[in-house]
């Protein structure tokens, strides 16, 4: 009984070196936890602008622009209503088919897809979805950008699909 007792207590400390050795192995230790950006919601600065009207001589839409796909993915998630003249712009290099959705966005959106410098589509009061299954929106063809505004401003403001979309850097507020 003790030679077994002692074979069992031998065997345990055995696999415990091995066990402790093979963790400390550079070969099979964990990779170091990559630093993980805040999670939304995000707050992009107001650095493009939309004007409206002839001649954009109307009045202009201040834009986010979400550039990285981090910032594409997160959009607008848990952020409040945005007020009037304001928005979010997802620029797409190339051109490509997309679907938007509204999981985790609390405020209804409008959302304008755009092509070649003219809006393809609007999906107009597009309502929130807070718990998956959400539904996805947009059309079948490929956009070069998708530009989200409060719900109702695009009928508010007259954006329709055949609309010209000219999107310039962001300047001081008209005065």
């Amino acid at each position: 009984m003790k030679t077994l007792v002692a074979t069992v207590a031998a065997a345990a400390v055995v696999t415990t070196a091995l066990i402790t050795t093979e963790l400390a192995s550079p070969g099979l230790a964990a990779p170091p936890a990559k630093p993980q950006p805040s999670p939304p919601p995000q707050t992009l600065p107001l650095d493009a602008q939309w004007c409206l009207g002839d001649a954009g001589t109307g009045p202009c839409i201040l834009l986010e622009v979400a550039r990285t796909a981090q910032q594409q993915m997160w959009g607008l998630q848990l952020r409040p209503a945005l007020p009037a003249l304001r928005g979010m712009l997802f620029p797409f290099t190339p051109a490509q088919p997309v679907k938007f959705w509204m999981h985790r966005t609390p405020a209804p959106l409008d959302m304008v897809f755009v092509r070649s410098g003219q809006v393809i589509a609007v999906e107009a009061n597009v309502p929130p979805c807070m718990h998956l299954p959400c539904r996805s929106y947009g059309p079948d063809g490929a956009v070069d950008g998708v530009i989200e505004l409060g719900a109702g401003q695009s009928q508010a403001l007259g954006i329709k699909a055949g609309r010209a979309v000219l999107i310039r850097p962001a300047t001081a507020p008209r005065g």
